[in-house]
């Protein structure tokens, strides 16, 4: 079987099996203040949330109804037959609706439609977690017709086949990346992509691996993004964090994720420009946010020390403002 097909499929059956989405919008609700209150003041959520639960947590920040980040949410993936699954002949509506099952043009163009309309702010497809990958064709496909609802285009890709279609084809974002060689980080480079690497710290990679596995998955992470950093390829902070550590709310499990930026060598300073400026210009919010500057929303956060000189100092937020109202002071 595949290693993406072992790596996921249990747990999201599991998930669409035992939690309604009323319920997955209520953890949603709980994850959108836990992460707000470590001091993450914008997000992206591009991850399994059923039948845009993401889409309703929004709402209700938006419209003030619960505290949280502003949110740029995917809803439904979009991916071929099967997305992140092995399904069965017998049950093949489990892996609805978790995806959009997407292989033909006219299907693709509907899936991006019908997430446009359920109100989707960034499309995000799977390129390759089955024997059958998304083309290049394929992808620009995706990309233009995202485009034309003003959407931009996030593509999850695990191994050096679907990095490249994606990447050739000018998606806006790549996730993982885990697979992709070092040729096509360059030609992501070339087409403007940001990369999202998302490399697990040891602690987290042990909740889902036995040691062996999580130590070569671990190396091999750290390596591309060690490899991303070096050709000088636009890199936003991101997580896949899909559970919590022990004691730790999703928030304070999420800054955990700098340790393997530090691993990769990364200076405080260019963990800062990842989780700062370059995410919030992935994210289109850097004309409203991501800077102390007038005209832009006040969206501050206070650290027990200098991230600038010690880059951990960001696990310890003190103070957390947003849009001008204060979210959390520690005194």
């Amino acid at each position: 079987m595949d290693v993406n097909l072992k790596r996921d499929a249990a747990s999201y059956f599991l998930t669409t099996l035992r939690d309604p989405d009323s319920y997955r919008a209520v953890q949603g609700v709980a994850n959108a203040r836990s992460m707000l209150e470590a001091g993450f003041t914008s997000v992206r959520d591009v991850g399994n949330e059923g039948n845009y639960a993401c889409t309703s947590v929004r709402a209700g920040i938006e419209s003030g109804l619960i505290p949280g980040p502003t949110m740029i949410t995917a809803g439904r993936i979009i991916a071929p037959y099967g997305g992140q699954f092995q399904l069965q002949p017998d049950k093949p509506q489990l892996g609805e609706p978790e995806y959009f099952f997407a292989d033909s043009r006219d299907e693709m163009q509907k899936a991006i439609r019908q997430n446009a309309h359920f109100g989707a702010t960034v499309i995000k497809i799977v390129v390759d977690d089955q024997p059958y990958i998304y083309s290049e064709d394929d992808i620009r496909f995706i990309v233009q017709e995202a485009a034309r609802a003003g959407l931009k285009v996030a593509a999850h890709v695990w191994t050096a086949a679907g990095a490249h279609n994606a990447a050739a084809a000018g998606v806006a974002s790549l996730e993982h990346l885990n697979g992709i060689t070092d040729a096509d980080l360059e030609v992501a480079k070339q087409h403007g992509v940001t990369a999202v690497f998302t490399p697990f710290p040891m602690a987290s990679l042990r909740q889902l691996r036995d040691d062996g596995e999580a130590r070569k998955e671990y190396a091999d992470e750290i390596s591309r993004l060690r490899s991303g950093h070096r050709v000088g390829l636009p890199i936003a902070f991101g997580t896949d964090a899909i559970s919590e550590l022990p004691g730790m709310s999703r928030g304070e499990t999420s800054v955990q994720w700098i340790d393997s930026y530090i691993e990769a060598g990364f200076s405080a300073k260019d963990v800062v420009k990842a989780m700062i400026p370059t995410a919030a210009k992935l994210l289109g919010v850097d004309k409203e946010r991501g800077a102390i500057r007038p005209q832009l929303a006040a969206d501050i956060i206070a650290t027990t020390g200098n991230p600038l000189e010690d880059i951990t100092a960001l696990k310890h937020v003190s103070f957390v403002m947003k849009n001008g109202r204060v979210i959390r002071t520690d005194r």
